[in-house]
């Protein structure tokens, strides 16, 4: 933990362990994450942030609001009960009072949303970079076991190498529970594979506390893994390269084509109708074909695998 969170641990931490049972998802996500924060700490900054983020929001917002005196621009023309009108002195007390709570819980509310959300995300980009580096490191495993090095010194060697992303980092969690923790290897298999994120990562750790446990080939077991894995990454980036090809063809027809289409055309009406103003045509240039583009550059963002 760092200063900040050791504060905000000091100030709420103790009163929040009662309330692990609420935030199981939490703890998971803190633990595939590899987020060395304790659950209690990070939800107290959690709380503390949120607090701190919606008072000096609330704060700023409210000093601008009656400073350009916001309230007073609102105004209604209709029936409205006779309170108001006896209010309306006050309106601009009133207006900032009420923007400056609206403020507060709206950048609390969010900021402790974030924090709530931020663990699922790092863990779930630990668990793509896991799948991905998977099959070239269990390759390595093989290749290791193959020449006769021990399981756990395997481990420790895989953990060791920078080049396997976050399944060397899981391999140095197995090490750590063997050399610091004084687990035998296969209750530190166990234990990272009940940690990771990955499915595949744990299935793979299972199956080798199996093979270990029954006496089988673990050489064997870790050569017939990097087989299936490299097979099913084959399989993976043969569909995504046909996905990627039905999504440029879409993009062509909708925002190429299509464009140019829904262009010309309003164009030729504004033409002939006469109209000084295309409000469609900038609405069309400026907002549908950017917006549409960004949209399919962050679908295949998000679906491209990690090489």
């Amino acid at each position: 933990m760092n200063g900040y969170e050791r504060f905000c641990f000091n100030l709420l931490g103790r009163d929040l362990k009662a309330r692990r049972g609420e935030y199981i998802d939490l703890r998971n996500d803190l633990t595939g994450a590899r987020m060395n924060t304790p659950f209690e700490a990070y939800l107290a900054t959690a709380y503390v942030s949120s607090i701190a983020v919606g008072l000096v929001a609330a704060a700023l917002i409210g000093i601008l609001t009656y400073a350009l005196r916001v309230p007073e621009m609102i105004s209604y023309h209709g029936a409205v009960p006779e309170v108001f009108y006896a209010l309306n002195a006050y309106k601009l007390l009133i207006g900032t009072v009420v923007i400056t709570l609206l403020s507060l819980l709206i950048f609390g509310g969010i900021t402790y949303l974030i924090f709530l959300l931020y663990p699922g995300i790092r863990a779930g980009e630990r668990r793509r970079n896991i799948d991905a580096t998977l099959p070239y490191a269990i390759n390595y495993v093989t290749a290791m076991s193959s020449a006769g090095i021990t399981p756990d010194e395997v481990f420790r060697l895989l953990g060791q190498s920078r080049i396997y992303g976050e399944s060397a980092v899981e391999a140095r969690y197995v090490a750590r529970e063997t050399d610091f923790f004084g687990k035998d290897l296969l209750d530190a298999l166990r234990s990272v594979s009940q940690a990771t994120p990955s499915e595949r990562m744990r299935e793979f750790l299972q199956g080798a506390v199996a093979s270990i446990s029954s006496g089988s080939n673990l050489t064997e077991y870790f050569r017939a893994k990097a087989r299936q894995y490299t097979l099913e990454n084959n399989q993976q980036q043969k569909t995504f390269l046909e996905t990627l090809g039905l999504i440029a063809e879409s993009y062509v027809t909708a925002m190429v084509a299509g464009m140019l289409f829904l262009i010309i055309l309003q164009s030729v009406m504004t033409i002939l109708s006469g109209d000084a103003n295309p409000f469609f045509l900038y609405i069309i240039i400026y907002l549908i074909v950017p917006f549409g583009s960004i949209m399919f550059v962050i679908l295949i963002s998000s679906m491209t695998p990690e090489v």
